[in-house]
C-alpha cells in the first residue's frame, strides 16, 4: 500500500505498527532497492515499510508486500526525524532501520526468524541491539563502477578495531564502544570524523521519550552498550555498499580509488556463518 506522506501513513496506516519487528528502509537512491527490501522481507519481519522519492520505483511483486511511504530521505536529519516519529507513535514496538543498499545478518538467520532472534533477545532483558556495519564493494570498479555488485562482492577479512567510548567529560562510558574498520577505515582521507564509526543501533524497541540520535547511538544510555553487565548478549551485522558508493559517486574521492580490494579482502558469501567466524556477529547465549 502507498501512502503520500510519513503524515499519511501514521494517520490510516498505523496497524502496521501494532505489532513487531518492522523494519523502516529509507531509499537514498534506487541502487539495490528491490533488492534491500527483499532481503528483509525474507527475514520475517511483520511490516517492512519503506520510505521512497517519487521518482523511484519497486517491483510489481515487491510493492505488494510493503508499506510505501513517498518521501525524500535527502538531507541525512529527514532519517532520523522520521524515525523519531514512528517511535512516539507505536511504544514498546520492535523496530529496525537501514537504508538501501543494506542488509541485515544476525547469527543463523539462514534457519531463524528475526522475530526469533528478538524473543531471545527480549527474554534476555535487552531492549536494543548492536550492529555493526560491515563495508561490502564491488571485487573490480572497472565492471562496477558504482561500487555495487551483490553478485561479486568483497569484504574486509581483518582491520575491525573497538576503541572506548567516552562523556563529555572524558570519563569512559561503561559497556560502550567505537567501532572502526571496513572502507571508512582504509579511505578515512576521505570520510568526515563523525562519519567512520562502523557501530549502529539499527534494532531496538521503541518507548515513549526515546530518540534517534544523528550519530546512530539514543538518548537512553543502556540503548548504546553492546551487552548486559552479567554475559555478551547477541550483535548482528548490517552488510552495505553504502560507503563504496558514497566514495565512487563523490567527486573528492572516486578519481582517487581506482579498486576497493586489498590483500585482505575476501569473497562476501551473504550468510550468517561467513560473518560468525569472522567475530563480526556474536551470537551470545543463543545456541
Amino acid at each position: 500500500m502507498q501512502y503520500e506522506s510519513l503524515d499519511d501513513f501514521l494517520k490510516t496506516g498505523r496497524v502496521a505498527l501494532s505489532k513487531g519487528p518492522v523494519a523502516l528502509v529509507f531509499a537514498e537512491d534506487d541502487v539495490e532497492l528491490d533488492g534491500t527490501l527483499r532481503h528483509h522481507l525474507d527475514l520475517g519481519f511483520k511490516a517492512v515499510i519503506a520510505f521512497i522519492p517519487p521518482e523511484f520505483t519497486i517491483q510489481p511483486e515487491i510493492a505488494e508486500r510493503v508499506h510505501h511511504i513517498v518521501m525524500r530521505c535527502v538531507p541525512r536529519a529527514t532519517v532520523f526525524d522520521a524515525v523519531n516519529r514512528v517511535i512516539q507513535a507505536a511504544p514498546n514496538v520492535w523496530m529496525y532501520y537501514c537504508y538501501n543498499s543494506e542488509y541485515l545478518f544476525f547469527p543463523f538467520c539462514e534457519t531463524r526468524t528475526v522475530g526469533e532472534l528478538l524473543a531471545f533477545h527480549t527474554e534476555e532483558r535487552r531492549d536494543a541491539m548492536l550492529c555493526h556495519v560491515i563495508d561490502i564493494y564491488a571485487d573490480d570498479l572497472s565492471a562496477h563502477p558504482n561500487g555495487v555488485a551483490p553478485d561479486n562482492a568483497m569484504l574486509d577479512s581483518i582491520g575491525y578495531y573497538a576503541h572506548a567510548r567516552h562523556d563529555a567529560a572524558g570519563q569512559p562510558l561503561e559497556r560502550q564502544l567505537d567501532m572502526s574498520g571496513g572502507l571508512r577505515w582504509r579511505f578515512e582521507d576521505h570520510i568526515p570524523f563523525e562519519r567512520r564509526r562502523i557501530d549502529r543501533i539499527s534494532i531496538f524497541k521503541s518507548r515513549k521519550g526515546l530518540t534517534l540520535l544523528p550519530d546512530h547511538t539514543f538518548n537512553v544510555a543502556e540503548y548504546n552498550t553492546y551487552s548486559c553487565p552479567w554475559h555478551h548478549n547477541l550483535t548482528a551485522a548490517i552488510c552495505s555498499f553504502r560507503a563504496a558508493k558514497a566514495l565512487k559517486s563523490n567527486a573528492g574521492s572516486t578519481f582517487d580509488i581506482d579498486s576497493f580490494r586489498w590483500p585482505k579482502s575476501v569473497p562476501f558469501q551473504w550468510n550468517s556463518r561467513q560473518l560468525l567466524d569472522l567475530g563480526l556477529i556474536e551470537p551470545g547465549q543463543w545456541f
